[in-house]
C-alpha cells in the first residue's frame, strides 16, 4: 500500500503513484523508479536461480503493464518481452526518452485493450503503442470492441499463446 493522489492521498495497493489518471500529465518518477529498483531485485533473485534473462517475461494489466514498460523498456531492454493489458504510458513518459537512446533491439511488446475502457481509455493505449512502434519496438495491439477495464477468455488466451511462441518448452531444456 502507498499514498495515491487520485484516491486524496489514501492508501492503496497500486504499483506507483499517479497525479492524476491521465496521459497527459507528468509521471511520478521517484515512485515508479522505487518500484523498478525492487522489482530489479526479483529478476536479478530470477537469474542467480539459474533463469536466463533471455527467457524472463514480465507484464500486466493496467498499472502493471505501465510497470512493466517502464521496468524492460528503461532498465532491462535485454528481456524476452513485454505484455500491457489495458495500460498505458503518459504522453512525455521517461520510457520514450530512453528508446531514443537506446542502441539494441528493444523487448517485442504483446498489447491489449477494449474500445469500452473508461478508466484507460483505449486510445492512450494506441497512442503508447504507436509511439513505442515508432521508437523500435515490435509491438502488437489487439483490439477487444466493448471490453472495458477487464480481461476476458480470448484476451488470456491470446496472451497464453504468445508466451508459449515467445518461450518454447525445447529452448528451456536446451539452456
Amino acid at each position: 500500500s502507498r499514498p495515491y493522489t487520485p484516491m486524496k492521498g489514501a492508501f492503496s495497493t497500486v504499483w506507483f503513484d499517479r497525479y492524476k489518471i491521465s496521459i497527459d500529465c507528468p509521471e511520478h518518477i521517484e515512485s515508479i523508479d522505487s518500484m523498478c529498483r525492487g522489482l530489479t531485485n526479483l529478476i536479478n533473485d530470477e537469474i542467480k536461480n539459474g533463469i536466463a534473462k533471455n527467457r524472463i517475461l514480465i507484464g500486466g494489466f493496467s498499472m502493471g503493464g505501465g510497470m512493466a514498460m517502464h521496468l524492460a523498456y528503461r532498465f532491462h531492454q535485454d528481456l524476452a518481452g513485454v505484455f500491457a493489458l489495458s495500460s498505458f504510458l503518459n504522453k512525455d513518459s521517461v520510457v520514450y526518452q530512453a528508446l531514443k537512446s537506446n542502441e539494441n533491439v528493444p523487448p517485442e511488446l504483446f498489447q491489449c485493450h477494449g474500445t469500452a475502457d473508461e478508466l484507460v481509455l483505449y486510445s492512450w493505449g494506441e497512442e503508447t503503442n504507436k509511439m513505442l512502434k515508432s521508437l523500435g519496438v515490435s509491438a502488437t495491439l489487439h483490439t477487444f470492441p466493448n471490453l472495458n477495464h477487464e480481461l476476458n477468455r480470448t484476451e488470456i488466451e491470446k496472451l497464453k499463446s504468445w508466451i508459449v511462441k515467445k518461450l518454447p518448452v525445447e529452448a528451456a531444456k536446451a539452456n
